[in-house]
């Protein structure tokens, strides 16, 4: 492995494990096992949490897709293990996620710099 597969593998992983973990587009895959719950603080304020559905084995997936560092555990594991049983088909798909993450940071750098 080379120093820029290291680096499009390090981008690809997080922008794989924030669309599983955090992007809209991908709820299908989160809600059978959480429960997006809102309360409202006393200044106003909503604030969303997330309950785990079910118990054993559903309330584990749960676990693991409200945690962002053992998401990115598998995302790696995945992309990784693609990668090394067929590294020409599993390639354009990494490259693209890396482009990805690297436009999301970049993204909020400007967003909290330039404005």
């Amino acid at each position: 492995m080379t120093w820029l597969h290291l680096i499009l593998f390090a981008f690809a992983s997080f922008r794989l494990t924030r669309l599983i973990v955090f992007d809209k587009i991908t709820g299908f895959i989160r809600y059978p096992f959480h429960k997006e719950v809102e309360e409202v603080d006393d200044a106003g304020n909503v604030e969303v949490y997330i309950e785990m559905k079910g118990t054993g084995l559903r309330a584990w997936i749960g676990e693991l897709l409200s945690c962002y560092w053992c998401t990115g555990v598998w995302c790696t594991a995945f992309l990784y293990g693609a990668w090394l049983i067929w590294p020409t088909g599993v390639e354009p798909l990494i490259v693209i996620l890396a482009i990805a993450g690297m436009a999301g940071i970049i993204e909020v750098f400007v967003s909290r710099f330039i404005e």
